[in-house]
């Protein structure tokens, strides 16, 4: 995507606001000597214009410093970006300066010695009381060993998103989503039309399974993970009840299609009506509505229990290794990326929560609330949320998860069978990591 054509996305009063509110994002640090390109590496997780969204806060950085240019390199999906980042490292070339990867890739960042803490950056910007802008839930995944890892950027949770039309056509209450499994099963039964031109649900199983899966486990009121990197809690009653209930939403409640669902067919589904719910990120909010020919309802995933969702998404991390005189850069653009303003527009741009809760209380962010409800229930929902499953080696413990998953929506084998096997994986995955 280097040298593509830029989109300007604010008015010019706007920009010019923004570049004056912005331009002191790096106060107390020492000015950057000479003309610095930074390298960013970003990926796509939703659907939506997001190149032409990041161009142009990229101009708008730009012009606020002189002296710094950004490339930007859409680097595909999540797991796509870390493979480019750790392939780069390995083979002794030169990563990026910046590059937005998951939350949940920390553990294994920082055993791979691939990034560098922030910590001298975030004293110089206030320490505690600079963090402390930040939602603590996504802070959360910035933190390990005392240091201060990355920033958050592009951050969600699985919401639920309905088609209110569909709903009063059944007679169900098009005001509220479903407050617990069952409501959603039962919803989803009246919604679903015997000759398979529109289903009630449908979740996705493909790319991540473990992700949506968490929310069936934190609605039963527990979660896959703890605070210890190199313990999860795969094998767990509960845990095994959610899997159960995910594989009956299409085998015997034949409410959602069977099989492995793609990730990428869920919102095509839903605005096209084959599916009346689906479960989704938040972040695919703006071109859900701005695609849907009839009323979208928002509400949140959902277990045995009521409400519980996994917290989700990507935090912009500084690569180790990289030019001495580009340090101080690639902070200013991490501090821009996350900062309130622009945090507000991401939101309002593809329907990521803002990190920050002052991005909420912007007149711009006010103004889209009153007339876009729907963008306030992601950042109301993280009193329901959970820790997403981070844990060392996190792409083979996430793929053991998966795997479960997957093998049992197929009809490979059953729930307990599957999570007691998934179980062991893990721990031998985990055993040369101690305490």
């Amino acid at each position: 995507m280097v040298g593509s054509q830029r989109l300007r996305l604010a008015t010019a009063a706007f920009g010019a606001a923004l570049v004056f509110v912005l331009a002191g994002c790096g106060a107390g640090a020492s000015p950057t000597p000479g003309p610095v390109t930074l390298s960013f590496y970003y990926p796509v997780a939703v659907p939506g214009p997001i190149t032409q969204v990041i161009d142009g806060y990229i101009t708008q950085f730009e012009a606020a410093n002189p002296g710094i240019k950004v490339n930007a390199v859409l680097s595909g999906g999540y797991p796509d970006t870390l493979t480019k980042v750790e392939t780069t490292i390995k083979g002794g070339g030169t990563p990026p300066d910046v590059a937005v990867m998951l939350s949940t890739d920390l553990y294994s960042l920082v055993d791979s010695n691939a990034i560098q803490p922030l910590d001298t950056q975030v004293q110089a910007a206030g320490g505690d009381t600079y963090l402390g802008d930040f939602y603590p839930a996504f802070l959360a995944n910035s933190k390990y060993q005392g240091h201060v890892w990355s920033l958050p950027f592009q951050r969600s949770t699985p919401v639920l998103y309905y088609n209110k039309d569909l709903f009063t056509a059944a007679s169900l209450d098009a005001s509220k989503g479903p407050a617990n499994y069952a409501e959603m099963v039962a919803d989803a039964q009246k919604l679903t039309k015997p000759d398979g031109s529109q289903w009630g649900i449908e979740i996705s199983s493909d790319g991540i399974p473990y992700w949506l899966f968490q929310s069936f486990v934190i609605g039963n009121g527990t979660n896959v993970v703890g605070s210890a990197p190199n313990k999860v809690n795969f094998n767990d009653p509960k845990v095994v009840s959610a899997l159960q209930d995910f594989a009956d939403l299409s085998g015997k409640d034949k409410v959602m299609p069977t099989g492995i669902l793609a990730w990428a067919n869920m919102p095509n589904d839903f605005v096209n009506g084959k599916a009346a719910m689906i479960w989704h990120s938040s972040g695919s909010l703006a071109n859900i509505l701005k695609q849907a020919k009839f009323q979208v309802g928002v509400s949140y995933t959902v277990g045995e229990n009521g409400f519980g969702a996994p917290t989700g998404g990507g935090n912009m991390y500084m690569l180790k290794g990289i030019p001495a005189d580009h340090v101080d850069a690639a902070w200013k653009f991490m501090q821009f990326m996350s900062s309130t303003d622009i945090q507000a527009d991401w939101s309002k741009n593809t329907g990521y929560i803002a990190a920050r809760p002052a991005s909420y209380q912007t007149a711009a962010m006010k103004d889209y609330l009153s007339k876009t409800p729907q963008a306030g229930v992601a950042p109301e929902g993280l009193q329901y949320a959970g820790a997403e499953l981070a844990a060392h080696d996190n792409a083979q413990i996430q793929k053991a998860l998966g795997d479960a998953v997957q093998a049992v929506l197929t009809g490979k084998t059953d729930a307990q069978t599957a999570i007691a096997a998934a179980q062991q994986q893990a721990d031998q995955i985990l055993a040369p990591f101690k305490d």
